[in-house]
Parts: structure tokens; sequence; C-alpha cells
């Protein structure tokens, strides 16, 4: 039997009500919808690795203003792939897990509309306003580095980022994963030796950065308009329809939920930056590459993540919550074992990490002192992004809201408190103390009594 036999509309094992399949089948089954999206995630961390190492080319200042530019691009990432993108995904797949296939082909339209506003709130305060919104955050120096470059990325490249992901989403709640996973193969391929071209051979630095992102994800957002218009997600999307509030509040009451929580998770980086940008650029761009550990977590965390939204929807709009949770704690399992050898490598051998995106010993030294605190925190955070991603597919939100507040006021009240006394190193521990708390707090939630 294939996974897109066990995982179509009204079929059985996972998430078709049928008997609940063993360990070694859930297993099978996570991996099989989660290889085509890993594989992306790691043409993703591979792509956003070189952007880090091309930034530093730029200089120190431009490093700099990358690390300010760095929460507001991945959070829009996570918002329209992840988060947003989770509603999306958890939508379509209880609406096929029921066995209402109109329903999922009347999600088209209003997932697409909703990312035409999710590209409007990065585009126009981050492309018309750049200095005064990343001024706040790093600096009025790493903020004059960064604008250009975020002009670019925003203004030019939010709405087809917004459009690629949606789409890819609705391909995954069909259970599509591959086909969503190929399109986005060319555009994590693609952008590497487009963005050096045009940073370098071209001259524009930072700012040929952000143009060659938006010219790879406009052809992404078309290609995979094109496959999902054809029924690449197993229906034909009805795009001739009045919008409805029920069908947007199918993917707003688990998408606005997850966006918050990646504002918090962003918010987190952001207010830590800033309680670090008077120290100086050197602190700021040290504190960039350590954050993007965690930036480079969530990728493979998503390709786990992605697998179970879909099975725990598919198992929920089945009426299966049993199985769910049995989805959930084996796909967190295998997302904390991945995280945690990732953060153990960084951890035994920081400053090798850290002098591959930076010439500067200053900044390389500073970055090592931080991986080395906060690399033994990852395992725990992969377990409560995988937590994350099934709470989405069972519409169940309000355990990883309450873990992304404490790790909130954690990383940055208690960086607060421990860097007069300790020095920097108190707010590294401080946000290691942060994302251990966000771990154990999501999975706390998964249990009988939260999710029926």
């Amino acid at each position: 039997m294939t996974v897109q036999a066990r995982h179509g509309p009204g079929g059985g094992g996972i998430g078709g009500g049928n008997a609940s399949p063993g360990p070694r089948a859930r297993l099978s089954a996570i991996l099989a919808l989660a290889a085509p999206t890993a594989l992306v995630a790691a043409l993703q961390v591979a792509a956003q690795l070189f952007e880090t190492w091309l930034a530093a080319r730029q200089g120190t200042a431009a490093l700099a203003g990358w690390a300010v530019v760095l929460p507001f691009a991945l959070l829009m990432q996570m918002m329209s792939a992840g988060a947003m993108g989770g509603g999306v995904v958890s939508a379509v797949a209880r609406a096929l897990g029921g066995g209402r296939r109109d329903e999922a082909s009347a999600l088209v339209l209003h997932a697409a509309l909703i990312a035409l506003a999710g590209a409007a709130l990065f585009a126009l305060p981050l492309a018309l306003a750049p200095r005064t919104v990343l001024g706040w955050v790093g600096g009025a120096q790493a903020a004059e580095a960064a604008a250009p470059y975020a002009m670019w990325l925003f203004g030019a490249g939010a709405l087809p980022a917004w459009l690629a992901n949606t789409l890819g989403s609705v391909l995954r709640g069909g259970g599509r994963h591959a086909l969503a996973a190929r399109v986005l193969v060319l555009a994590w391929g693609l952008y590497p030796p487009l963005a050096w071209a045009l940073a370098e051979p071209a001259g524009m630095g930072l700012a040929g950065i952000g143009l060659g992102f938006a010219a790879v994800f406009w052809l992404a957002a078309a290609t995979m308009g094109v496959v999902v218009l054809r029924g690449g997600a197993g229906f034909a999307p009805r795009l001739r329809i009045a919008p409805q509030g029920a069908m947007f509040r199918r993917i707003l009451s688990v998408g606005l939920v997850a966006c918050l929580l990646a504002v918090l998770s962003n918010l987190t980086t952001i207010l830590v930056t800033a309680q670090l940008a008077p120290l100086g650029p050197a602190v700021v761009a040290a504190y960039g590459i350590s954050a993007r550990l965690e930036f480079v977590m969530i990728p493979l965390a998503f390709g786990i993540g992605s697998a179970l939204t879909a099975l725990v929807g598919r198992a929920v709009g089945a009426g299966d919550w049993a199985e769910a949770r049995r989805i959930a704690w084996t796909g967190a399992a295998l997302a904390f074992a991945l995280a945690g050898g990732c953060g153990l490598a960084v951890t035994l051998a920081p400053l090798s990490f850290a002098g591959a995106f930076t010439a500067d010993a200053e900044v390389a030294a500073i970055a090592a002192r931080a991986l080395g605190i906060i690399g033994p925190a990852y395992g725990a955070f992969g377990l409560g992004m995988a937590m994350y991603f099934a709470s989405q597919g069972a519409g169940r939100m309000r355990g990883p809201l309450v873990a992304a507040l404490a790790r909130l006021g954690i990383a940055v009240g208690g960086g607060a408190a421990l860097m007069g006394p300790v020095g920097i190193e108190g707010q590294f521990l401080a946000v290691a103390l942060g994302i251990a708390a966000y771990g154990v707090v999501t999975a706390a939630s998964v249990r009988p009594s939260v999710w029926r």
C-alpha cells in the first residue's frame, strides 16, 4: 500500500479511522511524507548558510545590517510556510480526512487572499521605511547598511514568498509533499548562485541578495500556481466563489495563533539583539551568527513537522484522537534526536562553526561563546517545534502559545537580569533556558486531557 493511498481522502490506516498501525508503520508514514520536505529543508539550510557567508564577505557593517534584517526575513518565511501555511495544511487535511472535498477546493481561494494580506504586512513597513524600523533594532549604522537589502527583499520578494509557500501548503494538505518539494527545490537551488552573481560580480552587495531572493520566489510562485490549478493537490480549486467567513475561520483559527507564535519567537531574537546593540556591531553580528543555528533548526524541524500537521489533521478529521497523539510523539522523538545531534556537534566545535561565516576574529570569538552555551538546548527546541506542528494539525494551539510566552520571558527578562552580574554569557544562558522551556511546555500540552 502506498503512502498516498494510506493518506488519501477516506483511506484507511493512519488518519483513516481503521485499526491503528504499529509504531514502525507510523514512523514509516512520517518519514515518507517528511522526506521530500526534508530535502527542501536541507537545500534551504545550505542556501541560508551561504547567505550568511555572502553577507559576511561584504564587511562587518554589512553583516550587522544583514543580522538586523534576519529576524524579519525568517519571520516572513515562518509565517508564510510554517505558521499560516500550517493553518492551510491543517484545514485542507481535516477537510479531506472528513471526506469534505468541496470544502478543500474552496479553501484554496481563501488561502490565497490571506497570503496577499500577509505579504502586505511585510512589504509596507520594511520596504517603505526600513531605516526607521531596523534602526530601532540595531541602531542607525546597521539600519543604513540594511536598508537597500530590505527594500528588495520585502518590496519585491514578500508577495511571491507568501504565494509560493501558501500554495505549497495546499499541496501538502492534500498529501502531495513531493510535488510541493519539487518546486521549492528549484527555488532554493537557484538562489545561492543568483544571489552571489548580483551581490559581487554585479556589485549590488546586500541589495543583490534581496533581489536574488525575490527573483527565485517569483518563479516558484508562478510554477506552484500552475501546479495547484491543474489539480496537483488531488482536487481542483474552486476560485469563482464568494469568500466565506467560515472558510477563513478554518485556516485562521490555527494560522493566526501560529503566526502569533512566530512573532513571539522572532520578537525574542529582536529584543535580545536590542539588548546587545549597545555593546557594538561586533556583538550584534556575533549574536546574528549564533541565532542562525536556531533558524537552521527550523527548516529541519519543518520537514518532520509538515508531515505531522498533515497526518495529525487527517487523524483528527477522522475522529481518531488517540492515533493523532501517537503520531505526534513519534515525530517529536525523531525531531529531538536530529536537532539534539546538530546542537551537540556545534557545541563541541563552536569556533569552527562561527569561523565559517566571518573572518573577523572578534566576531567569531563572541559567536563561539554563544554557541557553546546555547547549542545543548537544541534537542528541546526540536521536540517543541515538532509538537508545535502537530498541534496545528490537531487545532490545539494553547500549549504552544504558553510555551512561546515562557521562552520570551526567560530569554529577554532573564537576560536583562543576568547580563549585569554575569556579562553577555548571562544573556546567552537565558536564551538557552528559554529554548529548553519552550520544548518542555509544548510537549507537555500533547496529552489526552487536551487533545480530545
